[in-house]
């Protein structure tokens, strides 16, 4: 099976041929469809993430495929099975071996592309809307970077849960993916004085922020009193210095969400959160957007996407 290899920090991975794996104790085996992109990704590549995988390893954090094959003590999911998977690793790859307890089935509904870049988008903004800033009906919403593969999804939730959401992105083609996923105000990041509009606009209640960098600050001084400010990740290359005076005298408060790390301390959260969106998707209430689907020979093409920002929702590496 061919898988893209990540053999040092800061060198180049490589498409390698490796034997097909046997599932291990509590493992099942995937055929492998399709495998989600996220910039913490590249950040693995750069040795700059939070979690360092032993090396070398096979890169691809989230990934859908079909069970092949059952370890030992494993009664589910079935042979034949399609699920998706939140693994830390290894989905780049035409096969891999997964914990059984972290096989998500599918809905018949959903294709394998949108259920390999749906776990992380859509779970990070959810638990952070929901589980951590407690957004309420009627509450303004900015979302920073909203056309993004986690932004879109926090226009999409945000809008669901009765905000009024105010999407911020560089571009008309950008913002107009982000309207379509049901944003109300749209503010140019590339052209607009930031805090000057949404102070125009009132003010927000909630910040959902995966840039970082100057946009942050802006919405913080534009944010009412009482609001939440959610710091998911920082694409744009610079982590926010928060005045510590601000959130005083305005009663703010500052969440940092890590999705994957509730996987360690309270698993519970991801799994009501995912079988909550799941459920949504069912009902027709979600629409992942896919923006790119690219073979695994091209998964450098791919990551250049996200490094260049110029994907809009997500980009997946199918194997099929």
């Amino acid at each position: 099976m061919r898988a893209f290899r990540l053999a040092a920090p800061a060198t180049p991975p490589q498409i390698e041929t490796l034997p097909t794996p046997e599932p291990g104790p509590g493992e099942v085996r995937l055929r492998i469809a399709a495998c989600g992109l996220n910039f913490a990704d590249l950040l693995m590549i750069e040795g700059k993430y939070q979690e360092r995988p032993p090396l070398p390893m096979t890169l691809g954090l989230e990934l859908a495929g079909t069970v092949t094959a059952l370890g030992p003590g494993v009664i589910s999911p079935a042979i034949g099975t399609r699920v998706a998977v939140f693994a830390g690793q290894g989905g780049l790859a035409e096969e891999g071996c997964f914990p059984a307890s972290r096989c998500l089935p599918l809905p018949d509904a959903m294709s394998f592309p949108e259920a390999a870049g749906f776990q992380i988008a859509y779970g990070t903004s959810h638990l952070a809307l929901d589980h951590r800033a407690r957004l309420q009906p009627g509450e303004t919403l900015l979302v920073l970077g909203a056309a993004g593969g986690v932004g879109l999804t926090a226009v999409e939730i945000g809008k669901r849960m009765g905000a009024r959401v105010i999407a911020c992105a560089r571009g008309a083609e950008r913002l107009a993916v982000a309207a379509a996923a049901g944003a109300d105000v749209l503010i140019d990041s590339g052209t607009t004085d930031l805090r000057a509009e949404l102070k125009a606009l009132g003010g927000v209640d909630v910040v959902y922020d995966p840039v970082g960098g100057d946009d942050f600050m802006a919405a913080l001084r534009a944010t009412r009193p009482e609001g939440r400010l959610l710091t998911i990740g920082f694409a744009g290359g610079s982590v926010p210095q928060i005045p510590a005076n601000l959130l005083l005298v305005k009663n703010l408060t500052v969440i940092g969400l890590y999705w994957g790390g509730y996987a360690g301390f309270r698993p519970e959260v991801l799994t009501d959160s995912l079988a909550t969106l799941l459920g949504w998707y069912a009902e027709g209430r979600l629409k992942p957007h896919v923006s790119h689907v690219m073979p695994l020979v091209q998964v450098a093409d791919a990551l250049a996407l996200l490094r260049d920002r110029k994907a809009t929702g997500k980009v997946v590496v199918s194997m099929m």
